[in-house]
């Protein structure tokens, strides 16, 4: 019998002895594609897929982070429920009674504005970094997974600092009367100005008042508390990604995999994901780890953003602010609200990278 009589063809085409044993034909599942993470395909879904992921995690915790953020400040009027879990229940119930449901939700719709490009350019410039400073599997190690989540992270606050400073303002507001709208908060920001110090006034608060130059007004006003943001943003965004990657890999472990992964619906020949109850504990993970890292910075962030709204208007420096704190709670002082910070950013980052990681899978990507 002829050999060439019995080769196969392939795509229509016949494979010659020198095609056929020297260069292998690799022959993919059916459904399987390999992304171009540089793609704007990519980008896009992947970043749409970030932004519903943070708006679902802040719409979750919506009522808690308006509380967080009246004890983080310092709200004469919220000031006496701090440091008891009874303290947040009642703060809520106040609030409630006084502006209704609406009330708990002061200042989310800033949330949403701020938190879905800030999420989906945290989730979409971490895929890109972590192409470049992991672009093989045996480059994969906890530093490089630590900067990917920190470089993220910063890239995404630097564009929506603004949004921010907008929200924390409006969750400030505790006033039904002359309650000004986000047109009116933006306007009072802008134009806000350090006050006039009398010469009756102690040496400190004028030396704190002098030592650091300030303009009258501007858009310089919106990133107020920037610079501890940035300092935060490190051990947060950094420890977030880093424990959720972490966590996910032990999950995976040949041990477990049985019990916590499962196919992938839109396509059975990648690899398993994990399940629903399994992705939420390492998100939930991952918030627990960050929120700890973090949390004085956001303290200091949060006293430095409401500037203007509280005391003489002098806006502070990162460390005069942190002096401030300690002088008026010492350590503690950096951790008011935190039983609230753990009670709202685990569910919240938990809820976060299950919609990020399922998201994925329904845009396929």
């Amino acid at each position: 019998m002829d050999i060439t009589k019995g080769r196969e063809k392939l795509g229509g085409k016949s494979q010659t002895p020198g095609s056929s044993f020297n260069s292998p034909v690799v022959i993919k599942p059916a459904g399987s594609h390999t992304q171009n993470k540089k793609s704007l395909d990519y980008v896009l879904r992947t970043g749409l897929a970030g932004g519903m992921a943070g708006c679902a995690a802040k719409t979750i915790v919506g009522p808690l982070d308006r509380v967080k953020i009246l004890f983080q400040a310092s709200n004469p009027q919220f000031a006496k429920y701090t440091g008891s879990w009874f303290g947040v229940v009642t703060a809520m119930r106040d609030i409630n009674r006084e502006s209704g449901v609406r009330g708990l939700f002061r200042g989310h719709s800033a949330t949403l504005l701020r938190i879905f490009p800030y999420a989906a350019i945290k989730f979409l410039a971490y895929e890109q970094v972590r192409a470049v400073l992991i672009p093989t599997k045996q480059q994969e190690t906890p530093l490089r997974r630590l900067s990917s989540g920190a470089i993220a992270g910063m890239t995404s606050v630097f564009f929506t600092y603004p949004l921010e400073v907008i929200r924390v303002r409006l969750a400030f507001e505790t006033k039904n009367e002359g309650r000004m709208s986000l047109r009116g908060i933006c306007r009072q920001i802008y134009h806000e100005q350090p006050s006039r110090i009398s010469s009756t006034g102690s040496s400190s608060a004028i030396a704190a008042a002098t030592t650091i130059p300030t303009p009258k007004s501007g858009l310089i006003n919106f990133y107020r508390g920037f610079s501890s943001t940035l300092a935060g943003m490190l051990p947060y965004a950094g420890m977030s990604f880093l424990t959720h990657d972490t966590a996910g890999d032990w999950l995976r472990l040949p041990a477990l995999a049985p019990y916590t992964t499962t196919a992938n619906p839109k396509n059975p020949s990648a690899p398993p994901i994990l399940r629903y109850w399994a992705e939420l504990l390492a998100g939930g993970f991952a918030g627990l780890v960050s929120q700890t890292a973090s949390y004085p910075l956001e303290v200091v962030r949060r006293r430095m953003q409401v500037g203007g709204a509280v005391g003489d208007g002098h806006r502070l420096g990162m460390a005069e602010t942190a002096g401030r704190v300690w002088r008026e709670r010492g350590w503690r002082g950096f951790f008011v609200g935190l039983g609230i910070g753990y009670f709202k950013v685990v569910p919240m980052a938990a809820v976060s990278f299950y919609v990020y990681e399922r998201g994925k899978v329904l845009l396929g990507v």
